[in-house]
């Protein structure tokens, strides 16, 4: 069997690889300065390989050092949910939660859906970190995440279980020739500017997917970056933009200067759920998340498919 590094010397090489300084890199580990070195050092040596480019001022990971630590974070996330399986009690999930939410659903989700999970589970903790559904998919493919919350995920190697279905409404100025009604048909839309947020947001795909049917332009010269910035540019008459059921019920008001519309031939919704690795030992932890967020979309509206 070829050299195998210890779990203890993986963890050496991922500090030395995000913090770029040995002696910080040992005192993360809890181990002196030349300890660290010399391990790494030896796997370097037993390997033939060439980890970390050493400068009396700094650290540079090689490519191969890159690969190193992000299969080494990979591997020691994997041992972590072993570990937690085995000795946590699953009466509090593992005790605790690094969850990434898209900050399309999220925010508007997690407050109806936290509480009573807080309830049942009170010495679980959860961990929320916001991003780009795209950014969350490596993050948790990757380990540095449990699991995550939102549109069901592209990258293949996840695990993905439904817990509804966002209806999709159109938003237009207050002063747009279709604002006088409350329903649009597709091919309302010709030649109709549309707004998108930017890449790695799966709302984008919603809205090109709208522009395919209906004939309509996307505005490629700017990417929104959030939908109350999307709002804002609609409310200015910029274009017009798709936004999901739970961010127009908690953002939107009768008052402002956009009105939004149903769709009365295009049925396209997004789907959302949790969604973790694969072959994650925790997974019984995150299925029981999804049981307790099914009844919560439910009251929410946003028609839960069971089974999924």
């Amino acid at each position: 069997m070829s050299y195998r590094p210890t779990l203890r010397q993986l963890e050496y090489i991922l500090a030395l690889d995000e913090l770029r300084h040995f002696g910080k890199a040992a005192r993360r580990c809890n181990v002196s300065q030349p300890t660290l070195s010399v391990q790494v050092g030896l796997v370097e040596k037993s390997l033939g390989v060439t980890l970390f480019e050493r400068t009396s001022t700094s650290v540079i990971s090689t490519p191969l050092g890159i690969e190193m630590a992000r299969g080494a974070r990979l591997t020691l996330a994997t041992v972590d949910d072993l570990i937690d399986s085995v000795v946590s009690n699953t009466k509090n999930l593992g005790g605790q939660v690094r969850l990434g939410t898209a900050p399309t659903f999220g925010p508007y989700f997690l407050p109806r859906f936290l509480p009573g999970l807080h309830r049942k589970f009170p010495s679980l903790k959860v961990y929320i970190r916001e991003d780009r559904p795209s950014a969350v998919e490596v993050a948790v493919a990757d380990g540095v995440l449990d699991c995550g919350l939102g549109p069901a995920p592209e990258r293949s190697g996840l695990a993905f279980r439904s817990i509804g279905n966002e209806k999709l409404f159109l938003g237009v100025p207050a002063d747009h020739r279709l604002a006088a009604k409350d329903t649009v048909r597709t091919g309302d839309l010709k030649g109709e500017k549309l707004l998108a947020l930017g890449s790695g947001h799966r709302l984008l795909e919603n809205v090109r997917h709208l522009a395919d049917v209906a004939r309509a332009v996307i505005v490629d010269d700017y990417e929104g970056t959030s939908l109350d910035s999307i709002r804002q540019m609609v409310s200015i008459g910029m274009g017009c933009s798709l936004f999901p059921e739970l961010y127009a019920r908690a953002e939107f008001r009768a008052e402002d200067d956009v009105k939004l519309l149903t769709f009365l031939d295009w049925e396209e919704r997004r789907e959302v759920g949790f969604y973790w690795r694969e072959n994650s030992s925790r997974a019984p932890h995150y299925q029981a998340l999804v049981e307790e967020a099914l009844p919560i979309s439910s009251e929410a509206g946003i028609h839960a498919q069971h089974g999924t």
